[in-house]
């Protein structure tokens, strides 16, 4: 799944809708046609692969992480986000905050709206060539199964971000001035209806790390399901991954994040980045977003095992409230407090400080006066780092999100990582079942799904301490646990949406964005060059708000 067929590109499938002004002229240097390439099985083969490609565009990069976690409850703008330099005083970017988020937002349009639409497109290209293109009745039921499940993949981004959006289920291989915007309940059907077939004709296993299983797809139907509010189907599409699958959870949660154990028995489906840098076209980011600028302090310098500080995004104070680490192992899992002196030159050294001995440490606690004299260390305590109402004090040092860090790199200044991006995985589906098992009144099967993600995260000893029982679920609690689970895996913006949670949670949790956030912001603007490109414009409306 490492192919990337740029000679697709030629043909020009991947015509992104509504965005083709009437005056330009197409030009096609190969000469290859759509009826040329998909009229033997290894074209329509190479199509279905390269529909997988697109994900690399948002997920395991920064503009995907703006796009699906940040603007959220448990996120904000670190300093080098939109940061003028001067003491982490900055231009609120407009994904974190909302603030100035315009309907020219580039990061929406280059990367959400036509990079989905691109490759609905080549979806939609595959299906139609695909039955007299010669392959094998079996072949051909996978590859329409894997192709129409990435094709309702790609809506759901779309359908969540945007509402009321076009729906294509032919080729566009010309220029079209017109588009109509189907209806929520629409898309979701043609996404279901997509996803029913792609069960039953996806294999059950795959040789090919990074193809779509049946259990992947079951997976992601359960959490369509459950954003339409179909809570029974939810639950028997999420237990039949759990309970009818060969997918387990890890024994341990760190075991997740040991880039040396990446394909592993709970991953259902992710990005599968290559070793070889070069066949990423752009490899996953994620390793240096979260980090805090550790490389200026004293007795510290950037290494391969610290990784690529870029500074921009921070926990929010409630991300790291969420958790109590005496029972919970997620959290030293997930974060990073203490960095260890890795300068050799004892001239840039604090005294008393050897390679390997505590350099900085970052705490969540106040630590008294009396605690920080008595240390040879730079301490940045809560009271440091975040205001009294949560509002960021310092947005160069902070605790830093590790589950993605890289030490693989070749160098340290080598910001690409070879590390897949996970998309679905079984963790998710527990708290997907106890979610749909809450919204039907079953809050002792909820606890149960519940108590199977948080046991396995629990430290030693603390099983006991990290169970609930049915009168501890609420929704905001499977809130709660989905982020302490899934922290800045690409799911939060979602979470809070289809819960209904957005405003009201960004708003208590959020001091940066919570003056900026309104409720038509549970939907993203509609790129202003696709309406500027539709002569129906009448018709094809910006969202409300924007």
């Amino acid at each position: 799944m490492k192919t990337y067929l740029t000679y697709l590109s030629m043909l020009g499938l991947a015509t992104m809708l509504l965005a083709c002004k009437e005056d330009l002229t197409e030009y096609n240097p190969a000469g290859s046609t759509a009826q040329s390439l998909f009229t033997t099985p290894e074209g329509i083969e190479a199509g279905v692969n390269g529909l997988y490609t697109y994900n690399r565009y948002f997920y395991g990069k920064e503009e995907g992480q703006a796009l699906m976690e940040m603007g959220s409850d448990i996120w904000t703008n670190a300093a080098n986000n939109g940061n003028t330099g001067s003491n982490g005083v900055f231009p609120q970017p407009a994904l974190t905050t909302y603030q100035g988020l315009t309907t020219d937002n580039l990061w929406i349009k280059n990367r959400l709206w036509q990079q989905c639409y691109a490759a609905i497109n080549l979806a939609n290209s595959v299906l139609a060539y695909m039955p007299n293109a010669g392959l094998t009745a079996t072949r051909r039921t996978e590859l329409e199964g894997e192709a129409r499940f990435l094709r309702g993949w790609y809506y759901y981004h779309l359908v969540e971000a945007f509402g009321a959006v076009p729906l294509r289920l032919t080729p566009t291989e010309s220029i079209e001035t017109t588009a109509t915007r189907a209806p929520v309940e629409a898309v979701y059907q043609q996404i279901s209806s997509d996803l029913q077939f792609a069960v039953t004709a996806v294999p059950p296993t795959t040789t090919e790390y990074g193809r779509i299983t049946r259990p992947a797809a079951e997976a992601f139907l359960a959490k369509v399901y459950l954003t339409q509010g179909r809570y029974r189907e939810a639950g028997n599409y999420a237990t039949r991954v759990i309970n009818g699958s060969t997918y387990r959870l890890l024994p341990t949660y760190a075991d997740l994040w040991n880039i040396t154990r990446q394909q592993n028995t709970e991953v259902l489906w992710a990005v599968n980045y290559s070793t070889n840098l070069t066949f990423n076209a752009g490899s996953n980011l994620n390793h240096t977003l979260f980090l805090m600028e550790y490389n200026t302090q004293p007795g510290m310098k950037r290494d391969v095992a610290n990784g690529f500080p870029n500074v921009r995004y921070m926990p929010t104070l409630f991300l790291l409230n969420l958790f109590n680490e005496q029972n919970d192992s997620r959290y030293n899992a997930s974060f990073k407090s203490a960095w260890l002196a890795n300068e050799t030159d004892a001239t840039k050294r604090p005294a008393g400080i050897n390679v390997g001995d505590t350099a900085v440490l970052t705490t969540k606690y106040p630590v008294t006066a009396s605690f920080r004299q008595s240390k040879r260390y730079r301490i940045y305590d809560v009271n440091d780092m975040y205001k009294a109402d949560g509002t960021p004090n310092d947005r160069f040092h902070y605790i830093s999100l590790r589950k993605f860090d890289d030490p693989t790199r070749a160098t340290d200044t080598e910001t690409q990582s070879s590390r897949d991006a996970y998309m679905i995985r079984l963790a998710d589906t527990y708290l997907v079942a106890a979610e749909a098992q809450f919204r039907l009144g079953q809050a002792d099967s909820a606890a149960y799904y519940l108590n199977a993600v948080r046991t396995r995260a629990a430290v030693p000893g603390r099983q006991a301490a990290m169970r609930i029982t049915a009168t501890d679920v609420t929704l905001d609690f499977i809130l709660d646990e989905r982020a302490r689970e899934l922290a800045g895996e690409q799911v939060r913006w979602f979470d809070l949406k289809r819960t209904g949670k957005l405003v009201e949670r960004v708003k208590k949790y959020n001091p940066d964005a919570a003056a900026y956030i309104q409720p038509y912001h549970v939907l993203r603007p509609i790129p202003q060059s696709e309406i500027d490109a539709v002569t129906n414009k009448a018709e094809f409306r910006q969202n409300d708000g924007y």
